[in-house]
């Protein structure tokens, strides 16, 4: 059989034998179809290659118009307040600067109003933040459980976040009313006197935090209900069977899972914290940017607007932007070393 076949095949040096070339990718002339026309074929070839270059690049179009927006509202206004916190610069002619270097950091290390709204911003994140999450946490697990009409409660949780800034604080102020104010006519019922909300520190401070809890905490309440439907029932299962009760399954099954998203929650509320300018600012709108008659409610974000919007220091204000956007850094930075040491404990 083996002696046939070698004297069936076409030895190499045989006239009339072609030689064996290995397979190859098929020309234009050789993938014609029958009866198609030359100008079908480069019709073919056209729509092939716009496939490709479909496949190619369209990912980077869908994605270039955030690149683009980045680039004109994020990053270039982050490197010219950088310039500009460099120079002396005022709104009125913001092309006419003149170099001072690190004189404007300096001057908010000496500047007794940026320390005070930094206080301010880092009593009414404490005030607002850690009851905000325990808060969330708490309608978080209590709609984990099958409850009727479930659905209206998660949209009535999301509703204040969806509320305007300037309704929610206006309502707020109402509430907060000296003379008429709801609040202060419930706590005159239990024999209480009249509290002055606006015009005290640690009054307008709680009652700035007030209006941020209302708005967030349902926002974040979703945010842990959605991980804790993540978490497999067989833990809640075998911690039954071990005699858990229900609290003590939220302790030492549900906390604990959750300790990523809690730690994602906690630094968002802090940058949110860090940022916060609606609320104090509508607050008392005849104080305007101020915070109060004295600085009692100002928080970094008042503070930069009023130095750039109502006395024109461009330049300060530039400053006082780079130092928050530093806070944001070192908060970040503490984010990475805490969720880096979790995924290691985990």
């Amino acid at each position: 059989m083996a002696s046939d076949a070698q004297a069936a095949a076409p030895s190499q040096g045989e006239e009339g034998a072609a030689p064996r070339t290995p397979p190859g990718p098929r020309t234009s002339s050789e993938s014609r179809t029958p009866g198609e026309s030359a100008a079908e074929q480069r019709r073919r070839a056209r729509r092939s290659r716009r496939y490709r270059l479909d496949v190619r690049w369209s990912p980077y179009a869908f994605v270039a118009p955030f690149f683009v927006f980045f680039l004109a509202f994020g990053l270039f206004p982050l490197l010219y307040t950088g310039w500009a916190s460099l120079h002396r610069v005022e709104l009125t002619a913001p092309t006419d600067m003149e170099w001072v270097g690190l004189r404007n950091f300096s001057r908010l290390l000496e500047d007794e109003f940026f320390w005070n709204a930094l206080r301010n911003t880092v009593t009414i994140g404490l005030i607002s933040t850690v009851p905000q999450l325990l808060i969330a946490l708490g309608i978080a697990h209590l709609l984990n459980y099958r409850l009727r009409g479930s659905m209206f409660f998660r949209v009535a949780a999301l509703t204040p976040y969806a509320t305007s800034v300037a309704a929610a604080t206006l309502v707020f102020v109402l509430l907060f009313g000296r003379d008429y104010g709801m609040i202060n006519w419930a706590l005159g019922l239990v024999g209480f006197d009249k509290i002055d909300w606006q015009n005290g520190t640690w009054t307008s401070q709680l009652a700035v935090s007030t209006i941020v809890i209302w708005r967030w905490t349902g926002y974040n309440a979703l945010i842990y209900l959605a991980a804790m439907q993540a978490i497999p029932n067989d833990l809640y299962e075998s911690a039954a069977l071990d005699g858990a009760s229900r609290w003590q399954q939220f302790l030492h099954v549900t906390v604990p899972s959750l300790r990523p998203t809690i730690l994602f929650t906690c630094v968002v509320s802090t940058i949110g914290a860090t940022q916060l300018f609606g609320e104090p600012l509508l607050f008392n709108g005849s104080a305007g940017a101020t915070g109060g008659a004295d600085h009692q409610f100002q928080t970094l974000g008042l503070y930069l607007y009023e130095q750039g919007w109502v006395n024109l220091h461009l330049g300060r204000a530039s400053a006082i932007a780079w130092s928050m956007f530093l806070i944001l850094l070192v908060i970040g930075a503490v984010n990475w070393l805490l969720a880096r040491r979790l995924s290691k404990s985990a």
